[in-house]
């Protein structure tokens, strides 16, 4: 391969990467935005959230094509054919995190049209904080490929699971004590698992960038395992 198409491969690589970052940072807002939907019931924000999800849709489209093409073209091996697996690993799992932010604002819409006296007073915030900053952290550590922040990642998502599973337990409290909230309470169900499922996919993106590194698969063998790979 000469100079001339190392360097081209090189800048196609790099705009991909640039380009999941940007795809990333929307599918940030669109969570933001979500919760926003849920605690204020502003009706336009609400739909204009549902509608932004294609924009997240046509990302991953353009995004999948472009590494279609990079393969094609220039026939990648070990690193770079890594590098454009994991980008295409990445942006699925960046798509259905825009997806679960749509399940949010839908959520949110129903709760804010509906009768609002059976809504439980359940805090959603802390927990999707915790998850907005991990996909903010593995997107980091995609752009740094940081194994210390990728393993950090991991770690939080055991957090964001023990949050879920409280939250769950007070929403079964919420149903027995007063039926009369079991249609908002599960509502609110579905939201809180929406925001744990946003923090598994920060997990996989985590995960996939210790693979990009380390050429191993870590996404089953355990916290502890993972650590110890990134330490190695």
């Amino acid at each position: 391969m000469n100079e001339h198409i190392v360097k081209q491969f090189d800048t196609d690589l790099e705009n991909i990467r640039s380009r999941v970052l940007q795809m990333g940072g929307l599918v940030e807002q669109q969570i933001v935005k979500a919760m926003e939907c849920l605690a204020g019931g502003d009706l336009m924000l609400i739909e204009q959230t549902i509608a932004n999800d294609d924009l997240v849709n046509r990302h991953e489209v353009e995004l999948d094509e472009a590494c279609t093409h990079i393969i094609a073209r220039r026939q990648p091996t070990a690193v770079d054919l890594r590098m454009v697996m994991m980008v295409v690993k990445t942006i699925t799992d960046l798509e259905r995190i825009g997806d679960e932010a749509k399940k949010i604002a839908k959520k949110a819409r129903a709760i804010h049209s509906a009768d609002t006296h059976f809504v439980p007073r359940i805090e959603l915030r802390h927990v999707a904080g915790l998850a907005v900053d991990m996909l903010r952290k593995a997107l980091d550590a995609f752009a740094r490929l940081d194994l210390a922040a990728a393993a950090q990642v991991v770690r939080q998502d055991q957090e964001v699971d023990r949050e879920f599973k409280s939250i769950m337990r007070q929403l079964i409290t919420f149903m027995m004590e007063d039926p009369r909230t079991i249609t908002r309470c599960l509502d609110m169900l579905f939201i809180a698992k929406s925001i744990e499922r946003i923090g598994d996919h920060a997990k996989n993106l985590s995960e996939y960038v210790v693979y990009m590194a380390k050429g191993r698969d870590v996404r089953h063998i355990g916290l502890e395992e993972m650590e110890k790979e990134v330490a190695g």
